[in-house]
């Protein structure tokens, strides 16, 4: 099962990065392939949220149970979609000079075809990703 971790040093602020990481409604504004999103079923600390996932002739909708704890963590798992799983998890913590942000993705498709297709690619498109997510801090915070 491809799996992902990265760690970094961003300098902003705990309370900013989780909430942007948390508006998953705002995801189709930067981040690469997202073609749509909603939020709902909102709880204390608790939401599902459907993507839809583009890229050239694939398109998919994922729906997911987001569960967040201020200002902290942030953590993804999924429900149905073309995946067998999902799962990933957001740590932030304090840090001099800005925020310790931790990253950590797994996943696996039930179609083999699809998994052979993108499996090679996971950890780019990752990247990408949080690239994507540290372009929005920037726009954001400054």
């Amino acid at each position: 099962m491809p799996h992902f971790t990265d760690k970094k040093l961003m300098p902003y602020t705990q309370q900013q990065l989780f909430d942007m990481i948390a508006d998953v409604e705002s995801y189709p504004e930067f981040l690469p392939w997202c073609m749509g999103a909603r939020v709902y079923n909102i709880k204390e600390g608790q939401f599902d949220a459907d993507l839809i996932i583009g890229f050239k002739a694939f398109k998919e909708r994922f729906t997911s149970r987001v569960t967040v704890k201020s200002p902290s963590t942030v953590e993804v798992n999924y429900i149905k979609g073309p995946m067998r799983e999902l799962h990933n998890h957001w740590w932030l913590e304090e840090a001099e000079g800005g925020t310790l942000v931790d990253f950590d993705v797994k996943f696996e498709f039930k179609s083999k075809l699809l998994g052979k297709l993108i499996g090679p690619v996971f950890g780019e498109a990752t990247e990408r990703m949080i690239g994507a997510f540290e372009r929005r801090a920037k726009e954001l915070y400054g």
